[in-house]
């Protein structure tokens, strides 16, 4: 009996190598090579033989990019603006969607309330493997959501599931979640590196052959990646990440990879008690602010995928204690941190090297985007001084190593946000200077770090 074949794969970036080794040649990382069973090669069909060339295959059709007819893709709304939206639009048949998120996140949860109202116009079927029938069926209870036409399974065995599909002919399939599902041609155990990858190629094969929308719900790691072979996020379509703390009602819900529309779209909810509702001005939620206004305190208009976004960031120097002063950071990059206060140090005159620093941003929001760089350092300069910056003011702008303030992407639309919220004053780099005056809004251009702190003496 011929031995089965085996190969070792990486569960960070997915490159596979012929034995174990305790580091992954390719992104260096540590004892993440875990193995999988290759299946044998179907054998050739009798009576074919190897060309001229050597090759055995057909010749398969090939058309030049101009004759290939373009087509807008229909789309099925989720009845969730802020999810449509991170989405691209809609959901597009035959396209396969991997949500991820941390436990009590509320992945199930919006995914239910979803595919109930969903199934009042078309078929859909929901699979769910690490609940039981009963339990889904409380919770959609708790919601408040229209039960008669939603299709529910408890299964894990992706060839039941398959057949199921086929049979039931479902325009939506949701499996919660991938990690639990598991094939029976493979000896590894359900959630290792090989079920989760051969799980996922049957399920997304299926729904590119049949044209059915598949939701795949996914366990995130400590660091907050996704779960399994990194190669997972290669054979779907679009990575949607929940995000939010457990002691916050308010969830995002952020692209991180979508070949139907703009990456790094962000969708705002607040989870209550019957279940997820959109936030439509999340602007306003960001900026509850208390009446006392502290140093240490910005505004920034950061831009989230195709909109502007006010974000309160606020920032704590303190004397140190230790010999090697603290930077810690939440919602912003650390490392950009520092390099921001060397900035501050050399060509702006104010030394923190000796003092704690701490940065935040309110409500949970991650800034991704190089803006709030400015914004970061002006509350640093109001913590050191003790000196509150006033209510009205926003700032926005990306800082070089040599002190320049750089421009950014949708200057116009970020100061008609915050002139829409009541914002009297904006400092801003020169280049995103409006052509005409936007009314209410005093414009402080600068092009120089000092000029900025100049602003704020």
């Amino acid at each position: 009996m011929a031995k089965a074949k085996t190969a070792f794969v990486c569960n960070d970036c997915g490159a596979d190598f012929p034995k174990w080794q305790g580091q992954c040649g390719e992104c260096h990382a540590w004892n993440t090579l875990s193995e999988i069973r290759l299946s044998a090669p179907a054998s050739k069909a009798a009576g074919r033989s190897p060309t001229r060339s050597g090759y055995a295959g057909t010749v398969a059709s090939v058309q030049r990019l101009e004759d290939v007819a373009v087509v807008d893709l229909p789309r099925l709304g989720t009845g969730f603006d802020e999810f449509d939206r991170v989405l691209g639009g809609g959901l597009v048949p035959g396209s396969s969607i991997l949500i991820g998120g941390h436990p009590g996140a509320g992945k199930s949860t919006l995914l239910l309330q979803t595919l109930c109202r969903l199934a009042e116009g078309q078929p859909a079927l929901y699979v769910t493997g690490e609940e039981s029938s009963e339990q889904i069926a409380m919770r959609a209870n708790r919601l408040g959501v229209p039960t008669d036409a939603l299709q529910l399974m408890a299964e894990t065995d992706v060839d039941r599931i398959l057949a199921s599909a086929d049979a039931l002919k479902p325009k939506i399939l949701v499996v919660d979640s991938i990690q639990v599902v598991h094939s029976e041609t493979l000896t590894s155990a359900p959630g290792s590196v090989s079920q989760v990858r051969d799980c996922a190629a049957q399920l997304t094969r299926y729904a590119k052959q049949t044209g059915t929308v598949l939701i795949l719900v996914g366990h995130v790691t400590k660091d907050g990646s996704l779960a399994g072979p990194k190669v997972l996020e290669h054979m779907i379509d679009c990575s949607i990440l929940l995000e939010g703390e457990h002691d916050s009602r308010y969830r995002t819900l952020r692209g991180q990879k979508n070949r139907f529309g703009a990456v790094n779209e962000l969708g705002i909810f607040a989870m209550t008690d019957t279940g997820m509702r959109e936030v439509t001005n999340p602007s306003a939620i960001f900026l509850d602010r208390s009446e006392h206004i502290a140093p240490g305190t910005t505004v920034v208009v950061v831009w989230e995928g195709t909109r502007p976004l006010l974000v309160e960031i606020q920032a704590l120097v303190d004397d140190s204690s230790l010999g090697n002063p603290r930077r810690v950071t939440v919602g912003f990059e650390q490392n950009r941190l520092a390099m921001l206060l060397a900035v501050l140090h050399r060509h702006g005159g104010i030394q923190v090297g000796d003092q704690d620093v701490f940065a935040n941003v309110v409500g949970g929001v991650r800034v991704m985007e190089t803006s709030a760089d400015l914004a970061l350092l002006l509350a640093v300069v109001s913590s050191l001084r003790d000196k509150p910056l006033p209510r009205d003011w926003v700032v926005f702008g990306e800082v070089g190593l040599s002190g320049e303030i750089r421009p950014v992407a949708s200057g116009q639309e970020r100061l008609s946000e915050a002139a829409k919220h009541g914002f009297k004053l904006a400092i801003i780099p020169k280049a995103n200077a409006p052509k005409k005056a936007i009314s209410g809004l005093k414009v402080i251009p600068v092009t120089r770090l000092s000029e900025a702190l100049e602003a704020v003496q």
